[in-house]
C-alpha cells in the first residue's frame, strides 16, 4: 500500500465530509416550527452518518499507516480529536438549551435533567452502551461520536497490543459495550478495508468510472426503493417491536451494511478517479478545506445552535426565510466556535502526548 494519499483524492473526501455534514443539518432543522415545508434533500441524515463511518476508518488506517505510528502519538490525536470539540459542545449545548428554553420553550421537546447522569454519560461516551440510550440534552447527533470514540480505541488496541493479547481486549471491550455499537462497527471496518485492500487501491480508471457511477446508482436507488424501511419492517417483525426499539440508532444495522459496502466502493472509483479530475478539485480545494475544518464542530452542535436561534428569531415559518436566516446565524457561530476549538487542536495533542510520554518514561523506570 502507498502510504501517499493523492492530493485531489484527499479534497474529494473533505468535500464529501462536509457535504454529509450538511444532510445531517438539513435532517435535523427540518422541522416544521421553523420551515413548513418538507426541506429538499432532508431525509438523508442516517445515510449520511454511514458515510462518516466508512470514511472515519480510512482515515484513521491512514493515519496510523503514516504519522500516528506509536500508541502515544494515537492516543493523544484521538483524544484531542474528539475532546477539543465535544466537550465545548456538551458545555455549549446546556447553555444554549437553557436560554433557548426561557425563549422559546415549545421547541425543546429534549431532556434536561439528570445533569450529573448525562454529563458523565457523555463524557466517558457511554450514552449508548448495550440498550442504555441517554440523550445529551437537545444534542441528538451526539449519540455517533459515542459509536465512533469505541472504534477509534477497538482500532488503537488492535494495532498497537500483541495480536493475541489484543483480541482478547476487543472481545471484552465488545462485551462491555454491548450490542449496538458493536453491529454498526463492520461499517466503520468497511473504510479500513477500503484503505488496506491492495485490490480496492489497484483498479484501473475505467473500473475506477464504473464503480464511482455504479455505486452513486446503488445509493440512489437504495433511497428510492427504501430498503432501509422495508429490510426494518422485516427485522422488527423477526426479533419483535420491543427489541427493535431498543437498537434505536442501530435498528437498520442491516441495510446500513449494504450502504456502507457502497459508499466503500465509490470511495474505491473515486481514488482512482480524482486525478482525472484534478483540475477541477485543485479549483475548489481551499474554499473545501476551510469548510472541512469546522465539519465536526457542524456536526456536535448544529442541533443546539439552530433550536437556541429558532427561539430567539421565532420567524414565519412560510416559505424558507425564517429557516435560511438560522443557517447562516448557525454557519456564522459555527465558524466562530471551529477558530476556538477545531482550529486549535494541535494545542491539545500537543499537551496530551506531553503527559502520556512522562507517563511512559516514569512507568520504564525501575525502582532502585
Amino acid at each position: 500500500m502507498n502510504p501517499v494519499m493523492p492530493r485531489s483524492f484527499s479534497t474529494y473526501l473533505d468535500l464529501v465530509r462536509f457535504l454529509a455534514a450538511c444532510m445531517v443539518y438539513l435532517w435535523h432543522s427540518n422541522q416544521r416550527w421553523i420551515v413548513e415545508a418538507i426541506l429538499p434533500a432532508s431525509s438523508y441524515g442516517h445515510s449520511s452518518v454511514v458515510v462518516f463511518f466508512v470514511l472515519s476508518g480510512f482515515v484513521i488506517a491512514f493515519v496510523t499507516d503514516t504519522k500516528e505510528r506509536d500508541w502515544q502519538t494515537y492516543a493523544a490525536s484521538r483524544l484531542s480529536r474528539v475532546y477539543s470539540v465535544a466537550l465545548p459542545a456538551l458545555i455549549l449545548t446546556i447553555l444554549l438549551d437553557a436560554a433557548g428554553r426561557q425563549l422559546y420553550l415549545p421547541a425543546y421537546d429534549y431532556p434536561f435533567d439528570s445533569f450529573a447522569v448525562r454529563n458523565a454519560a457523555s463524557l466517558l461516551m457511554a450514552n449508548e452502551i448495550w440498550f442504555v440510550s441517554i440523550t445529551a440534552f437537545s444534542n441528538v447527533p451526539y449519540w455517533s461520536i459515542c459509536y465512533e470514540s469505541w472504534y477509534y480505541v477497538g482500532f488503537g488496541v488492535v494495532t498497537f497490543l500483541p495480536r493475541a493479547g489484543a483480541w482478547l481486549v476487543v472481545s471484552a471491550l465488545a462485551l462491555l459495550l454491548g450490542p449496538k455499537i458493536v453491529l454498526l462497527a463492520p461499517i466503520w471496518a468497511m473504510g479500513v478495508l477500503l484503505y488496506r485492500s491492495r485490490r480496492l487501491a489497484e483498479v484501473s480508471e475505467p473500473m475506477g468510472w464504473f464503480l464511482m457511477v455504479g455505486s452513486t446508482l446503488g445509493i440512489v436507488l437504495f433511497h428510492v426503493l427504501g430498503v432501509d424501511l422495508t429490510v426494518g419492517n422485516w427485522l422488527k417483525a423477526q426479533i419483535g417491536v420491543a427489541w427493535f426499539d431498543e437498537l434505536t440508532f442501530s435498528k437498520t444495522f442491516i441495510s446500513d451494511y449494504l450502504l456502507g459496502l457502497l459508499v466503500m466502493l465509490h470511495f474505491a472509483g473515486a481514488r482512482s478517479v480524482a486525478p482525472r479530475l484534478s483540475g477541477i478539485l485543485q479549483a475548489i480545494e481551499r474554499p473545501v478545506k476551510t469548510m472541512a475544518a469546522c465539519t465536526f464542530t457542524l456536526y456536535l452542535l448544529h442541533q443546539p445552535l439552530f433550536l437556541f436561534w429558532g427561539a430567539v428569531l421565532r420567524g414565519d415559518p412560510k416559505g424558507y426565510g425564517n429557516w435560511l436566516a438560522i443557517t447562516c446565524l448557525v454557519g456564522l457561530s459555527v465558524a466562530l466556535v471551529a477558530v476556538l476549538t477545531e482550529k486549535r487542536r494541535h494545542l491539545l495533542t500537543r499537551w496530551i502526548r506531553q503527559q502520556l510520554t512522562l507517563f511512559n518514561s516514569a512507568r520504564r523506570i525501575e525502582p532502585s
